[in-house]
């Protein structure tokens, strides 16, 4: 019998809450619903009017993980979908909207993924991300030296870019933007990160190349085409842990000397959000995006 469970006026069926996730640490899912109720507040805003990619892994990440893009079979009907322009033709896409629709979809075991834009434009850039990758043996601490270049570099066209944990080995840089498509977004982030790999040569690569990331950290720009997805601030990662893709601020970035220090799981985040807010909460506020030069 799976219990349902009263979210702001819907029926959401909440199932297998003993369920352990993460084997490595024990953790549930009915730890990973609370959290995810825990964190509605600051999460929501990043997700409302973008669809939404799931990752889905309901047997926890060693179990099967796949991506669901349309709108996945059984959704209730009072979950918000829109349609969304695609090469192959229109497709009907999630919108997580209110808290309801983040119960139901976090019960589907799911991370979170979105476009660099909102519904109202599809193909219209509202953020501009760089996903930071470290190849073995590079790490975090790596990302973080490549991080603030691009911060300075960014400020110097009047862009000011916000940094999050990818939940993974990397770090994601994320700026607001104003009045550009999803295709100048990306000629834009390409060209830093070739600058980029001019200014630190033994440090980054802008090519995805597997032969050419040992050691060095790629500067992932290709996420702001239109049609790439990005993992949101504060979803969990279908990782060993319950790692979470968490906001951090520049003094962490420029303080990271051990890549542990930039690790943060489930249970870290509620505190650092009583210490800090939600350090990505000025993207949220469209008078300070930027055009791009």
């Amino acid at each position: 019998m799976t219990p349902i469970t009263e979210v702001e006026g819907r029926r959401v069926a909440l199932s297998n809450l003993e369920k352990v996730l993460y084997p490595a640490t024990g953790f549930t899912k009915g730890e990973l619903l609370h959290y995810y109720a825990t964190v509605a507040d600051v999460l929501l805003p990043h997700l409302r009017d973008r669809p939404v990619s799931f990752l889905r892994y309901p047997d926890g990440p060693e179990g099967q993980v796949f991506f669901t893009k349309n709108v996945p079979p059984g959704t209730p009907e009072w979950v918000t979908t829109a349609e969304v322009p695609r090469s192959e033709g229109p497709a009907r896409m999630v919108l997580v909207q209110d808290l309801a629709s983040l119960m139901w979809a976090a019960n589907l075991v799911t991370e979170f993924h979105t476009h660099q834009w909102a519904i109202g434009a599809p193909g219209e850039a509202d953020r501009l991300v760089f996903d930071l990758d470290p190849g073995a043996p590079a790490t975090v601490v790596h990302c973080c030296e490549v991080a603030l270049w691009l911060r300075e570099r960014l400020a110097g066209d009047g862009v000011e870019a916000y940094a999050k944990t990818s939940g993974s080995k990397g770090l994601h840089l994320l700026a607001a933007v104003r009045g550009v498509s999803s295709e100048q977004a990306s000629e834009y982030a390409k060209g830093l990160a070739v600058e980029a790999e001019r200014a630190m040569p033994r440090l980054v690569v802008h090519r995805m190349t597997r032969s050419l990331r040992p050691g060095k950290v790629f500067v992932d720009w290709s996420q702001n085409a239109a049609r790439k997805t990005t993992a949101a601030p504060y979803t969990v990662r279908a990782r060993p842990e319950p790692a979470v893709s968490t906001p951090v601020t520049w003094d962490e970035v420029e303080g990271c000397r051990e890549a542990g220090r930039l690790a943060f799981l489930a249970e870290d985040v509620v505190p650092r959000l009583q210490d800090f807010g939600d350090l990505m909460a000025p993207l949220l506020d469209a008078g300070r995006a930027s055009p791009l030069p």
